[in-house]
C-alpha cells in the first residue's frame, strides 16, 4: 500500500506544482466550472489566456494519496471566458468614478497607488472565469498484469460534484502541460503494438494558445507529439484556408509515416506503409521555392527517401562515381540506373507530363489501343463524358469491351459468331480514337474479311437521288471497306458512311435476308441482325463532332509506348510500401478526378480481394487527397456507390485509410467526415464552415479563435489517441528534421 501511495504521490506531482496555483473553484456542474482568480496568481504564472488549460483538484502532492480515494483525481478545464462574480458591478461602478477623477491625465492609471487604495485594489483584482470541463485524470491499477504498479488514465467527463466541495486551480506549467497535451492510454499504446508493432510519435508542433502568441509566458515550446499508427486505416480530415498550413501539415504526416520504416526503439518492429498523395499543384512531387530548409537545400517530399543513412550514403557514392564518369556515357547510364532504382524503391513519382528536375518520374498514360487496355481506357473516356446527356453519349457509354470466351457457347459456330462481332466494334472504336487524337501502333490496319462481299455489294450499289452526297459517302465507303489494307484516317469516313447506310431501305432489306439466312449455324450468329446496338452506337459517334472533341480531350492520356497500366502499378508500388506521389498538376479537373478515381478504385478492390480471399496479409495503404473538393463527392451527394464514400465507410476494414485536406467542412460527404477519425483544423474565415466543424469533437470551443485567428500553421487538432482537441502551432516541415 505504502507504494501504492508513493507511485500516486510520484505521478500527480507530474500535474500538479503549488507554485502554479492561481486559485479556487466556486461553481461546478457536469459541463462547466467557474474560478476565481486574482490578479497576482495570475500575473505569477505567466498569464490564463483563453483556451488555455487549467487543472482542479483537492490532491495536496505533499501528502500521502489514496488513489482508491473519490478526491485522488485531477479535473482538466479549458478556459472559456470571464464569469460574473457578485461584486463585478460594484467594481465596474468604483473603476468608472476613478477613471473620471484622472480623465485627461496621460500619466496617471485609475488603478494607481495615488487613486486607488491598495484594500480596494486588492479586492477588485479578484475575477471570475468560466471553464469546460474537459474530462478527469485517475489512476488504476494494470489488471492485465502487463505492466505492475499504477497507471493514469483519463475519462472524457466527470462521474460526480460536490456542490459545497473546493478544489484549488493550478495552471500547468511546460512539464505539467506536456504530459497532459500528450496523454495516451495505455491500452491504444498497447493495441498500437498489437496491430503494428509500434508505439513511435513524432513531434507534430508546439502548444499554442492564442494568434496572440506572446513568448516568455512560462509555457514556451510545449511539444505536441502524434502517433502515426492514428492514422493507419483512419479517415483524417486537413481544414482551413489556403496558405494556412495544410500542406505543410500533410507532409509532416506523410514523413511521420514514412519514416516507421526507421523506427527509433529498437523494441518497435520496421512498418512500411504504402502512401499515395494526389498532388493537384505539384507541390510534393517537384521542388519548389517554399520547400527550401533554412540552408536554402531543396526539402520537397520526395526526397524523403534519403532519410536512412545507408540509402543516402549509397545514392552520394553513385552521383560521385557517376561526375566521375564524365565522357563514358555507357557507365553513366548503368550508374544512373542503379540510383534510380534505390530512390524507386522508396518513393516513386507519376505524372502525365516528364519534368527537367525528375528523370525518375514514370508517365501516368495508356495505350488506349493495347487488346488488355480497351476497357481500361474506354471508362476513363465514360468518365470524361459523365455529365453528357444527349442520346448519342448515353448509348455509347452503355459500349463494354469483353472479350468473348469459347466457354461462354453451346457450339463453336456460335462463338466465332460473337467473336468477329466483337473484333468488328473494336476495329469501329479504335478508328474512333484515331479520329480524336489517340495515335496508333501503326499507320495501316488490315481489314480483309471484316465486313462480307455481299454488304459491300449493297452499299456500293445504292441510289439516292434526293441525297446525292449521302449516297456517295456510302458507295465510296463500301470501296474503302473492300480493301485488304486501309489507313486508319480512311477508316473515318467509311463508318460514316456506313452508320448513314444503317438507316436506310436498303439495309433493312439487307439485314432480313442476312437474318434468314443465319437461321442455321452460320458464324455470324443465330438469327440475329447484322448491327448490334452496340455497333451501332460506336457508328454514330462518327457523325457527331462535339463527339469526337470531347473524347480527343482524353487523348493526352494516350501513348503508343507504355503497355501497362498504371492504375495497377501504382497498386503494386503500394503493396510493397513505397511512397507514391501522382503529379496532376498538368491535367484537365476532370481527367485528374477520373484517373484518381480509377486509382482508387484499384486500390479499394486490390485489398477487398485480399481481404476475402484471407490468404495473405491484407496491405496497410494510406491515401492523401489535396483539394479533396475536386475529387470527393460533395455535400449533398449521396451516392453510397461511390468509391470515395465506400472507402470512408469501409477502409478501416480493408486497410487503407484516407487523409484529405480542403478550405470547405461542408463541401465533404457527409458519410465521410461522419467516418473520421482525426481532425487538424486551421483558420476557416466563414461562419457556415465553422457551424458545420461544430458538430464533431469539441471544436465548439475553438470557433471564435479558428474564424478570427490567421496565423499559418496554427492548428486545432484531434487524434485518435487524443481524448480532446489541442491547439498547435505546427512544425515547419524540413525533409531532415
Amino acid at each position: 500500500m505504502e507504494t501504492n501511495k508513493d507511485e500516486a504521490k510520484s505521478i500527480f506531482s507530474k500535474l500538479i506544482q503549488k507554485e502554479q496555483l492561481v486559485g479556487d473553484l466556486y461553481s461546478i456542474n457536469y459541463e462547466e466550472g467557474k474560478v476565481l482568480v486574482h490578479d497576482f496568481f495570475r500575473h505569477k504564472v505567466g498569464g490564463i489566456p483563453s483556451l488555455s488549460f487549467l487543472i482542479a483538484t483537492r490532491i495536496n502532492p505533499d501528502e500521502d494519496i489514496d488513489f482508491k480515494e473519490e478526491d485522488a483525481s485531477v479535473i482538466l478545464l479549458r478556459v472559456m471566458d470571464a464569469a460574473q462574480i457578485p461584486q463585478d458591478r460594484e467594481a465596474e461602478k468604483v473603476r468608472i468614478e476613478t477613471a473620471q477623477r484622472i480623465s485627461g491625465e496621460a500619466d496617471k492609471q485609475w488603478d494607481g497607488d495615488e487613486t486607488m487604495d491598495v484594500k480596494t485594489r486588492h479586492i477588485f483584482s479578484y475575477a471570475g472565469i468560466s471553464c469546460r470541463i474537459i474530462g478527469t485524470f485517475f489512476l488504476e491499477e494494470d489488471e492485465s498484469g502487463l505492466r505492475p504498479g499504477l497507471k493514469l488514465k483519463f475519462g472524457s467527463d466527470i462521474s460526480n460534484y460536490y456542490s459545497n466541495k473546493g478544489f484549488k486551480i493550478y495552471k500547468p506549467n511546460a512539464e505539467a502541460l506536456e504530459e497532459i497535451v500528450n496523454y495516451c492510454d495505455p491500452a491504444t499504446i498497447q493495441t498500437h503494438i498489437e496491430l503494428y508493432g509500434s508505439q513511435e510519435r513524432v513531434k507534430l508542433g508546439s502548444v499554442r494558445y492564442a494568434s496572440t502568441n506572446r513568448k516568455y509566458q512560462k509555457i514556451d515550446d510545449v511539444p505536441v507529439y502524434i502517433y502515426p499508427a492514428d492514422l493507419l486505416s483512419q479517415k483524417s480530415a486537413l481544414f482551413g484556408m489556403t496558405r494556412t498550413g495544410k500542406s505543410n501539415t500533410t507532409k509532416i504526416i506523410a514523413k511521420s509515416v514514412f519514416e516507421l520504416r526507421l523506427p527509433q526503439s529498437v523494441s518497435d518492429a520496421p512498418l512500411r506503409i504504402g502512401q499515395i498523395i494526389f498532388d493537384p499543384n505539384g507541390e510534393y512531387a517537384n521542388e519548389n521555392a517554399q520547400d527550401k530548409d533554412e540552408r536554402g537545400n531543396p526539402n520537397a517530399l520526395k526526397n524523403i527517401w534519403r532519410q536512412d543513412p545507408k540509402i543516402r550514403k549509397e545514392s552520394d557514392d553513385l552521383k560521385n562515381q557517376y561526375l566521375a564518369a564524365k565522357g563514358d556515357e555507357q557507365l553513366r547510364a548503368k550508374i544512373k540506373s542503379q540510383i534510380k532504382s534505390i530512390a524507386e524503391n522508396e518513393v516513386v513519382t507519376y505524372g502525365l507530363l516528364e519534368h527537367p528536375r525528375d528523370p525518375f518520374r514514370r508517365l501516368m498514360k495508356l495505350n488506349f489501343h493495347a487488346d488488355d487496355n480497351l476497357q481500361i481506357g474506354k471508362e476513363i473516356i465514360d468518365f470524361k463524358i459523365i455529365d453528357q446527356t444527349a442520346q448519342y453519349f448515353r448509348n455509347f457509354k452503355q459500349v463494354v469491351f469483353l472479350k468473348p470466351e469459347e466457354s461462354q457457347y453451346e457450339n463453336e459456330g456460335e462463338y466465332r459468331g460473337q467473336l468477329k462481332r466483337y473484333n468488328r466494334r473494336v476495329l469501329v472504336y479504335r478508328a474512333l480514337l484515331c479520329k480524336a487524337g489517340f495515335a496508333p501502333p501503326k499507320r495501316t490496319v488490315t481489314i480483309d474479311g471484316v465486313f462480307s462481299k455481299r454488304l459491300r455489294e449493297v452499299m456500293g450499289a445504292y441510289v439516292d437521288k434526293k441525297a446525292q452526297k449521302k449516297q456517295t459517302v456510302i458507295n465510296a465507303a463500301a470501296h474503302t471497306l473492300g480493301l485488304k489494307e486501309v489507313s486508319w484516317d480512311a477508316l473515318s469516313p467509311a463508318f460514316e458512311g456506313l452508320f448513314l447506310f444503317l438507316s436506310t431501305a436498303d439495309f433493312n432489306t439487307f439485314n432480313q435476308e442476312y437474318i434468314n439466312s443465319n437461321q442455321s449455324v452460320e458464324s455470324e450468329g443465330t438469327g440475329e441482325g447484322w448491327a448490334e446496338v452496340e455497333l451501332e452506337s460506336l457508328l454514330e459517334m462518327f457523325i457527331w463532332s462535339k463527339a469526337i472533341n470531347l473524347i480527343g480531350g482524353v487523348s493526352v492520356q494516350h501513348t503508343t509506348s507504355i503497355g501497362t497500366d498504371y492504375a495497377k502499378d501504382i497498386y503494386d508500388d503500394l503493396v510493397k510500401g513505397k511512397l507514391v506521389i501522382v503529379d496532376q498538376s498538368s491535367g484537365e479537373p476532370e481527367l485528374n478526378k477520373s484517373s484518381a478515381t480509377r486509382i482508387m478504385w484499384h486500390i479499394f478492390k486490390g485489398n477487398q480481394d485480399v481481404f476475402r480471399n484471407g490468404i495473405n496479409k491484407i496491405p496497410e495503404i494510406l491515401v492523401y487527397i489535396e483539394e479533396a473538393h475536386n475529387i470527393l463527392p460533395a455535400g449533398n451527394d449521396l451516392d453510397l456507390s461511390d468509391v470515395w464514400v465506400r472507402t470512408a465507410k469501409e477502409g478501416s476494414k480493408y486497410h487503407i485509410g484516407m487523409v484529405y485536406a480542403t478550405q470547405e467542412v461542408s463541401s465533404v460527404q457527409k458519410n465521410i467526415l461522419k467516418n473520421t477519425a482525426n481532425w487538424f483544423i486551421s483558420h476557416l474565415n466563414n461562419a457556415d464552415e465553422t457551424k458545420e466543424l461544430c458538430k464533431y469533437y469539441d471544436f465548439e470551443d475553438f470557433e471564435p479563435s479558428i474564424r478570427r485567428a490567421q496565423d499559418k500553421g496554427f492548428l486545432r487538432v484531434k487524434t485518435l489517441s487524443n481524448m480532446f482537441v489541442i491547439p498547435v502551432q505546427v512544425d515547419k516541415f524540413d525533409i531532415n528534421g
